[in-house]
């Protein structure tokens, strides 16, 4: 029987985190919120997740270092950044690390539901 695969979602903002939980939960995804990087990454989670939706900046670990590490143990695991400190050059480094994807906040949910399930599908 194949496994569901996880979404992550890694926001300090509990407003933020538990909308995108729920705009995620919603359409059906399984989905896990963290409250931090660190938080993310010592969970058992982080083996079994396909998909990480993190924040950019955050208190301790920010987004580029959780995709920094994400890429050195877990290359296969998709990041999209949803952000309300976005430019860009800091979407164009985001890109080119790697993330398949940086939204703005507020962001449309059908937009991000439709790059989850794009994720998802590689």
């Amino acid at each position: 029987m194949r496994e569901i695969p996880l979404v992550a979602v890694v926001d300090d903002d509990e407003s933020a985190r538990r909308a995108i939980h729920g705009v995620l939960k919603s359409a059906g995804f399984n989905v896990a919120s963290f409250l931090s990087g660190e938080e993310f990454l010592a969970s058992d989670d982080v083996k079994r997740c396909a998909c990480v939706i993190t924040d950019l900046k955050m208190i301790g670990m920010n987004g580029f270092e959780l995709q920094e590490r994400l890429a050195e143990s877990r290359p296969s695991t998709a990041v999209i950044f949803v952000s309300a400190h976005g430019d860009d050059r800091t979407r164009a480094q985001a890109i080119k690390a790697g993330a398949l994807k940086f939204l703005d906040k507020p962001f449309d949910d059908d937009v991000l539901i439709e790059v989850v399930r794009s994720a998802l599908a590689k």
